[in-house]
């Protein structure tokens, strides 16, 4: 049997496929009711009016909005924040800039590989010939 701690209130709970235990998971299920219904009464909210009029963490929301729970295609003032940064941002997990120095800096250890194995390279040229001729010799 899988059993494990609920990371949200430490209980011990079979595995499932929300990784919870069933009060955590009917709680999750009670904020999600709570930010929906408050969402079709009042369009024109933000996530931060949502959590404070609903008491519920931006931690939260955003978690509904990644899974797609909630839409923000309707909802023009709702942004979640960049996973990085916290700048408020209305599709993926990080802002552009974030996503261009993420990018500077994939580029920048690529390039930084390569000129190490470069160097490796160009002090040992024929490392492998060398190995293959004392093989045979050795026979």
């Amino acid at each position: 049997m899988n059993v494990d701690n609920c990371p949200r209130c430490g209980r011990l709970y079979v595995k499932n496929i929300m990784d919870l235990c069933q009060p955590c998971i009917k709680e999750l299920e009670h904020q999600y009711e709570i930010c929906v219904e408050y969402l079709r009464k009042n369009r024109g909210t933000n996530i931060q009016e949502l959590s404070d009029a609903t008491e519920i963490s931006i931690k939260e929301i955003t978690r509904f909005i990644r899974e797609g729970r909630i839409s923000i295609a309707n909802a023009p003032n709702m942004m979640m924040p960049c996973e990085v940064c916290g700048t408020l941002i209305r599709e993926g997990h990080m802002c552009d800039s974030c996503r261009t120095r993420l990018s500077k800096d994939l580029n920048n250890a690529a390039k930084e590989s390569t000129a190490a194995e470069n160097a490796k390279n160009a002090n040992s040229p024929n490392k492998a010939a060398y190995r293959a001729v004392d093989k045979f010799r050795n026979q």
